[in-house]
Parts: C-alpha cells; sequence; structure tokens
C-alpha cells in the first residue's frame, strides 16, 4: 500500500467503508426478489445510504473540498480547486437484479483536470486505482490495455439505453456496424466496470453516449494511466460535458471512433 498518495489512500478507505454497506444490501435483495412490493425503493435506499458513508469520509479525509454526487448533486466547498466526483453505486439495475456486476466510483478533480479515480466492485473485491502520472493497478498488480490492433479481433463493451429513450434507433445503427466489424459485443450494465475492465486489457474498446460525469471519471482515469486513450463521440476530449465516451488503445478506439462517426454521417 506504500506506493498510494494520501488521497488515493483516503479513497480507498472510503470505498471500502461504503462496500460494507452495499456487500449487506446486495445480500438482501435476492431476497426481497420475491416481495410485491420489489427491491426498487431499497435499491434507492442503499444507494443513498452508501453516498452517505463516502461524503462522510472523503469529507473527513479532504475537509473543504467540494463534490458532485449522483444522488445529492452539487456541493460546493471552501476549497473551489478540489472536487469529488462520486457515483456510490453504479449498476444499479444488475444490483436490483442480484447480478454481481456493479461498483462505487470516486474520481478527485483538481483544477478542472481528473487526477485520479478508483473503481471497486465489493462484490468480487476487485479494487481499480489510478493516479496521473502514476500508472493504473488492479489489487496493486499494474494493468495495461489490450495490444490488438485490428476490430476483427477486438472485444468492444457498449451501453444500451434505457426504456423510454429517445436514440433507440440510433443505438441500433450503431450496434449493427460494430458488429459486423468486431469479434464480439458486451454489455454489463456499469460504465465505470466497462472502462476499468478496458484499462485492465479485458475488454478491448468501449462505446456509449448519454452518462453523467460520475459514471465515467474515475474511468477516464484508469484508461489513461493504463496507456489508453478516452475521447467523446466526435473525437474531441469533452466527454464529461457530451456524455459520449469512445475508450480503447490508440489504434482500436480510433478504428471505432471512426466507425461511429460514419454511422452518424449516414444518419
Amino acid at each position: 500500500m506504500s506506493r498510494h498518495t494520501p488521497s488515493m489512500s483516503i479513497m480507498v478507505a472510503a470505498a471500502r467503508k461504503a462496500a460494507r454497506g452495499l456487500q449487506r444490501d446486495f445480500g438482501e435483495v435476492e431476497n426481497l426478489q420475491v416481495s410485491l412490493k420489489g427491491p426498487a425503493n431499497f435499491v434507492t435506499a442503499a444507494d443513498k445510504k452508501a453516498e452517505k458513508v463516502l461524503f462522510e469520509e472523503l469529507s473527513k479525509g479532504r475537509p473543504g473540498y467540494g463534490f458532485l454526487m449522483e444522488e445529492a448533486g452539487e456541493v460546493e466547498g471552501a476549497d473551489k480547486s478540489h472536487r469529488w466526483i462520486i457515483d456510490p453505486l453504479d449498476g444499479t439495475t444488475n444490483f436490483l437484479h442480484g447480478i454481481p456486476v456493479f461498483a462505487i466510483s470516486i474520481a478527485l478533480e483538481r483544477e478542472g483536470q481528473l487526477v485520479a479515480g478508483l473503481v471497486y466492485n465489493p462484490i468480487t473485491d476487485e479494487m481499480f486505482i489510478a493516479e496521473k502520472g502514476q500508472g493504473a493497478f488492479l489489487n496493486d498488480r499494474r494493468i495495461r490495455v489490450a495490444a490488438r490492433r485490428e476490430l476483427a479481433q477486438s472485444v468492444v463493451a457498449c451501453g444500451v439505453p434505457d426504456l423510454g429513450r429517445p436514440d433507440h434507433a440510433k443505438f441500433m445503427s450503431e450496434l449493427g456496424a460494430v458488429m459486423n466489424e468486431v469479434a464480439g459485443v458486451r454489455r454489463m450494465g456499469a460504465a465505470a466496470l466497462d472502462l476499468a475492465y478496458v484499462a485492465a486489457g479485458r475488454f478491448d474498446a468501449y462505446w456509449e453516449a448519454n452518462l453523467a460525469p460520475w459514471d465515467i471519471a474515475a474511468g477516464i482515469v484508469l484508461v489513461r494511466e493504463a496507456g489508453g486513450f478516452v475521447s467523446d463521440l466526435k473525437g474531441r476530449d469533452d466527454m464529461l460535458a457530451t456524455g459520449g465516451i469512445v475508450a480503447g488503445n490508440e489504434l482500436v478506439s480510433r478504428k471505432l471512433g471512426d466507425l461511429l462517426k460514419k454511422v452518424h454521417k449516414a444518419a
């Protein structure tokens, strides 16, 4: 653990503390699946509880830092140059259905730049961390993006628009184009983990639209520090503002980005 900066140590401790509640609540969800009322309200409560723990622990460790959180929104801090960007439970639908694919996501922003990221799956006990200029790690083992150069050999992750979203047709045309070019497409249901898996070389690339900053902030740091590239869907460095993202190694992310741009032009 000696490699962690003090800020990362605070992030790791906060994530582990919030994870304990989520582990307990996840066990409960499986019992609630059969109840008529359904577990949705319970999951919302689990989400808020985890966020409260993260807020308290990070505030204790770094008084004055601001926050951007999924549930509580923006909290201004006395220290205007630092901000935590937090998703206490990324993959809520998976959690709700008893699927063990979800994560706590914490990013640290300094002067508007993302400088540290953590993505933690409490069920598999996989802790992905990265700090600017320090590399990316999974449970203290160095990770790198995959080295494949061709889309035809690549497994690519994506997100599918939720019920009621107007962009189903657009996504279906993207999916159709990508499926024709790659070895396989995966949909896990947790953007933070998709990016962590790209950083670890498990997925060759990933794309999704309409994401919130807390879905992707930590994962962006992980991918970059693992030697990968991240852009928005127009090839620019504006992921947090546009909510669109393409990630992978330099070559495959560019090929995937070009393919998606072609689809959007044809639409």
